[in-house]
C-alpha cells in the first residue's frame, strides 16, 4: 500500500532536482526554475514546497510567504503545483492538495493565494488544479485578460495591421536580435514613467542577470534607425511553446512610423512562427479591475484573443 502524501518544505540543496523535475514536467516553463524564481530572494520569502510519495518527489510548489499568507507566487505572475508527464492525475493531485492545506494550516497560515500556470504553457492538458481548487473552496479572487495570438491557426493581422507594416518597411529600419539592453531599458523607462507613471518590474541590472542565467530564453528585439538609435523593441521570454512578449515600449518616431507593429509581425512570421501562441501580455491594472481598452484593441488587431491569468484564494 502507498505512504500517505508528505509536504516537505524545499532546501537549497534539492535545487538541481528541483530544475530537472521542472524541466521535464508537462506544465512548468523556465520561470520556476531555481534560477529565475531566486534572484530577487531578497524581496520574497521562499517557501517553495516538495509532496512526496514513499519518498519520492511527485510535484512542486513555487510559493513565498508574507505574515501568515502564502501566495504561489507573489514574485511571478503565475506559479502552481508542477506537475510530471506521468503518475499524477486529478484524483492524487486532489489529494496532494488536501495534504497541502492540511501543513498550511499546521505552519499557522491563514489565507493562501493560488495563480495556475494557464493553459496556453503547458505541454499537455494540465488543469487538474482547477478542479482540485473547486474541490477545497477556493474562491476567484482575480483575473488579468491577456492576449495569445494562435499561431497554428490561420491567424493574420487586420487591414489596418497590415497597412501599418507596409508603411512601416518604408523606412530603413533595422528589425531583429539586439543586445543593446542599457538603451532599451531607457526606452523602456521613459516609456513607462511618461505613458503610465510606473517602471519596469525587472531593473536593468536584474534583466541582465537573467540574461545571463537563462540566455537561449529571453531575448531582446528591436527596430533601429540607421543612427543606431532604438525607436521600439521588446523582451521576449520564450518558453519554446509559447513566445511571451514581457515588454514592449516606443518612441514618438516609433510609434508614428508604426515600427513595433512591424517588429511583431517579424517575430510572428519568421523568428518564432514554429511556436505554438504569441502572448502579448496582459492589458490590465488594479489586479484586472482596470481594463485598458484601447491596448487590447490594438493586441486584438493582431490576433491576439482572450487568455485568463487567474489567481484564487483560500481563508483557511
Amino acid at each position: 500500500m502507498d505512504k500517505i502524501i508528505e509536504i516537505r518544505p524545499y532546501t537549497a540543496d534539492f535545487a538541481t532536482r528541483w530544475d530537472e523535475f521542472t524541466r521535464t514536467s508537462r506544465n512548468a516553463v523556465f520561470l520556476l526554475e531555481r534560477g529565475y524564481m531566486d534572484y530577487h530572494s531578497d524581496r520574497f520569502e521562499d517557501c517553495s514546497l516538495i509532496a512526496l510519495r514513499n519518498d519520492r518527489p511527485i510535484a512542486l510548489l513555487p510559493c513565498c510567504r508574507k505574515g501568515d499568507t502564502v501566495s504561489s507566487h507573489a514574485g511571478l505572475t503565475y506559479g502552481g503545483w508542477i506537475l510530471p508527464r506521468s503518475h499524477v492525475d486529478g484524483g492524487l493531485l486532489l489529494d496532494i492538495f488536501e495534504s497541502w492545506l492540511a501543513y498550511l494550516r499546521h505552519d499557522c497560515v491563514k489565507r493562501v493565494d493560488y495563480k495556475p500556470v494557464p493553459y496556453i504553457y503547458a505541454a499537455t492538458p494540465s488543469q487538474e488544479d482547477l478542479y482540485a481548487l473547486w474541490r477545497t473552496g477556493f474562491s476567484l479572487t482575480g483575473r488579468l485578460l491577456s492576449s495569445t495570438a494562435d499561431l497554428r491557426t490561420p491567424w493574420k493581422f487586420d487591414m489596418s495591421k497590415r497597412q501599418q507594416v507596409r508603411k512601416a518597411m518604408r523606412h530603413e529600419y533595422l528589425l531583429g536580435e539586439s543586445n543593446d539592453w542599457e538603451g532599451f531599458w531607457h526606452l523602456l523607462s521613459t516609456c513607462l514613467s511618461q505613458r503610465h507613471n510606473a517602471s519596469p518590474v525587472h531593473t536593468l541590472g536584474e534583466i541582465l542577470l537573467l540574461k545571463q542565467r537563462f540566455p537561449a530564453q529571453i531575448r531582446l528585439f528591436t527596430a533601429t534607425a540607421p543612427d543606431g538609435a532604438i525607436h521600439a523593441g521588446t523582451v521576449i521570454y520564450d518558453t519554446g511553446r509559447v513566445a511571451h512578449s514581457q515588454y514592449a515600449a516606443t518612441t514618438a518616431e516609433g510609434r508614428s512610423r508604426y515600427m513595433l507593429t512591424a517588429l511583431y509581425h517579424k517575430l510572428m512570421t519568421e523568428v518564432f512562427a514554429s511556436r505554438a501562441y504569441f502572448d502579448f501580455g496582459t492589458s490590465n491594472e488594479d489586479g484586472g479591475l482596470s481594463l485598458n481598452r484601447g491596448l487590447l484593441s490594438q493586441k486584438f488587431a493582431m490576433g491576439g484573443s482572450g487568455t485568463a491569468y487567474d489567481t484564487y484564494s483560500l481563508m483557511l
